[in-house]
């Protein structure tokens, strides 16, 4: 039995149709499995993560994995659930984490890279066995121009030039659905760098999705003040999103990190590209 946390989200949507394929028992933890849609072959259970730790045991009865997302629930929530995996007997956690965690203490300074550290540690020091997926630039941020390129093909950035490997989350998905059925144990301890298989632009991602849609797309430069007010919002302090803009804009000159073969090497595929992930979500912006 795995139990999959942020069930409905992009990545967890993604791995319980991986998992199921596969033949495991899926047990998806969900806030509202009326409107989950889900795949029939899951066990879909309500489970507000927000709420008290006493009410986590239950989620994990008779599960042998855990696939736990920071998103799903929050750190509080994220850190809870890793004791209640320890004492109900899970054998194993795989780790949705950032690839903004470097194992330096340059963690410390970032608040995305302090947030995912710190769950790590947590993991680790669970005594389970563990898997890391440190993803990041998930080609599904895109999703956020939606409304802008529905309205007007116009999307509104700080950074145009801001480079990066865009991630499908399928891939994402199937590094950890790998991870998550290991039986020699050859993803044990491992923290995993996942990217997409070329650098794009901000620029170049709107375009393609253009491509995919049959429209014409294009970027228009704001302050980093205005990108920063526009992304932030209850979970995400105003300040904390001007860090990630001017992170961007570091980016202008070379991604932030290099591209990794990590999905061609644990799934055996190549990695999806940006293209067709944006065929994969014409859907979304048309």
């Amino acid at each position: 039995m795995i139990v999959v946390t942020g069930a409905t989200g992009n990545i967890g949507r993604s791995l319980v149709d991986r998992l199921l394929a596969d033949g495991a028992a899926v047990r998806a933890l969900t806030r509202d499995p009326a409107r989950a849609q889900l795949p029939a072959g899951a066990e879909v259970v309500r489970a507000d993560l927000t709420g008290s730790a006493a009410d986590f045991g239950p989620l994990l009865d008779g599960a042998d994995a855990l696939f736990l997302n920071l998103a799903a629930g929050g750190d509080r929530a994220a850190l809870a659930l890793v004791e209640a995996a320890a004492k109900a007997g899970v054998r194993r956690i795989v780790l949705n984490s950032s690839m903004a965690v470097t194992d330096t203490p340059a963690d410390e300074t970032n608040f995305i890279a302090r947030m995912h550290a710190t769950l790590e540690r947590a993991v680790r020091d669970s005594g389970l066995e563990w898997t890391f997926v440190r993803g990041g630039n998930y080609a599904t941020n895109a999703l956020a121009w939606g409304p802008a390129i529905r309205d007007s093909g116009v999307v509104r950035d700080a950074h145009p030039g801001a480079q990066g490997v865009p991630v499908h989350e399928a891939d994402l998905a199937d590094v950890a659905a790998v991870a998550l059925l290991d039986r020699t144990g050859t993803h044990a301890g491992q923290a995993y760098l996942v990217t997409g298989p070329e650098p794009l632009t901000v620029a170049d991602q709107v375009a393609e999705i253009g491509r995919a849609i049959g429209r014409e797309t294009r970027v228009e430069q704001i302050t980093e003040e205005a990108a920063a007010e526009a992304m932030s919002g209850p979970h995400l302090p105003k300040e904390a999103a001007l860090e990630l803009v001017r992170m961007f804009g570091s980016t202008v000159d070379a991604p932030a990190f290099p591209i990794s073969d990590t999905v061609e090497r644990v799934t055996g595929h190549p990695a999806r590209t940006f293209a067709q992930w944006a065929r994969d979500h014409a859907e979304d912006f048309s």
